[in-house]
């Protein structure tokens, strides 16, 4: 289906993605815009439901009460963590909701498809799942099209229902920060800042049972030669 190298190609993109919070100015043109929407689009969704919305914000005002709205939520966060350098990534990323020349709103709406989705039936939240997909698509696209992407995961979904007069039944799954960067790291940021290392592949892979995973790598012939140093 892909040549050689349209398949490193898409390697390249998922291992080089990046959570970014720093962001030029510089406007993003509609149609690249309209290629990541299209992308996310196109991610799989249980029962074909398409959850999805996509709420494009890029006036300073709304941009401005977003920030307020995760600032409010990162100052309760801070209780949790010690040291300066861990509060300081959750203030460039409301930062970075200032600074992107766009900011999206991803929502999902539970209620998409009627009371009788197949494979939601068994499992509730595969709609929010969905919707991951098809923010994951959104990060792989941006990447590709030389873009950074950053995504803010905390505040108040009512706040967020207030600024963008949202619906009381459709979640705010994330708010995502789009634009040009200077700052694009080799390397996440998190893992840079020693806040978390990348767990080894080998001891989350299991075999047959949860635990049974001393042969994994070997009998499953998934490869240790994969670059899990990005």
């Amino acid at each position: 289906m892909f040549s050689n190298e349209e398949r490193e190609s898409i390697y390249k993109v998922i291992y080089n993605r990046r959570d970014i919070r720093s962001f030029l100015s510089t406007p993003i043109p509609e149609n690249i815009i309209h290629r990541i929407l299209n992308a996310a689009h196109h991610a799989p969704s249980v029962g074909f439901m398409q959850p999805w919305n996509f709420i494009l914000i890029s006036t300073d005002e709304i941009k401005e009460k977003l920030a307020w709205a995760a600032e409010k939520e990162s100052r309760a966060l801070a209780i949790h963590y010690d040291g300066e350098k861990k509060m300081k990534f959750l203030d460039l990323k409301i930062e970075g909701l200032k600074e992107a020349p766009i900011t999206i709103c991803v929502t999902c709406d539970p209620t998409r498809g009627g009371s009788h989705v197949l494979g939601r039936n068994s499992i509730p939240e595969t709609d929010i799942l969905s919707t991951a997909c098809a923010i994951q698509n959104m990060w792989l696209a941006a990447c590709a099209e030389g873009l950074a992407m950053g995504w803010v995961s905390f505040y108040k979904k009512n706040d967020i229902r207030d600024i963008l007069e949202i619906p009381p039944h459709i979640d705010p799954i994330a708010l995502i920060s789009i634009g040009y960067t200077e700052n694009y790291p080799e390397k996440p940021i998190l893992e840079l800042a020693n806040w978390e290392k990348r767990r080894s592949l080998e001891h989350l892979i299991f075999e047959n049972k949860w635990g049974q995973n001393k042969d994994a790598v070997k009998k499953g012939g998934i490869s240790n030669s994969l670059p899990l140093h990005i």
